[in-house]
């Protein structure tokens, strides 16, 4: 399965189990994306309220295309829709960079 690089910058709450914490992700074009989410959805480590901050994450998606933009770079859409997961903007297709996909 597809994973995407994001950075975990905070923990939220102990509910519900087993936690939510905010992460962010940086688009292709240098936008800046949050997505509130259950720690295990983003991380196979325990996230509690005394873990420091930021940690490195990843967040499930499928890859929609793969294209060049004008200066030739290969740009990844990815959809995190499909795994439940949405910006805090209601977004869940996003333009990265290939350094940010992993096998996951």
């Amino acid at each position: 399965m597809p994973g995407v690089k994001v950075t975990i910058v905070r923990y939220i709450s102990d509910e519900p189990q087993p936690g939510i914490a905010e992460c962010q992700l940086e688009d292709a074009h240098g936008r800046r994306w949050s997505f509130v989410e259950k720690t295990a959805n983003m991380s196979r480590e325990r996230l509690d309220g005394r873990t420091i901050y930021p940690q490195q994450g990843l967040i499930g998606a499928e890859i929609v295309q793969r294209s060049l933009d004008t200066t030739g770079r290969e740009v990844i859409r990815v959809d995190t829709g499909p795994w439940g997961l949405e910006s805090d903007e209601g977004v869940t297709q996003f333009d990265i960079l290939p350094d940010l996909l992993v096998d996951w």
